[in-house]
């Protein structure tokens, strides 16, 4: 199982999406500052991980998100 997961921080108006095949763990290093992308905007919250059956998937849906329209579905529809 894949997921695509939603993080943000509201104070400094910031979502960051990413996938990964280990939630779990690739949340743990994102809330223990370990990974760049996203260490100047602790603390996070997950807001949202969807489940998708490949890594083409959730390869196209992270992308999907990250565009313009994406980040407006993301944001209206899912973390509300």
């Amino acid at each position: 199982m894949w997921y695509v997961y939603a993080l943000e921080n509201k104070k400094k108006n910031f979502i960051y999406i990413g996938y990964t095949n280990d939630l779990k763990r690739r949340i743990r290093e994102h809330f223990d500052g370990k990974t760049q992308s996203t260490k100047a905007y602790l603390p996070l919250r997950l807001s949202a991980y969807i489940a998708v059956t490949t890594e083409q998937k959730a390869k196209r849906l992270e992308k999907y998100f990250k565009t313009g329209s994406g980040k407006t579905i993301l944001k209206k529809r899912i973390i509300q």
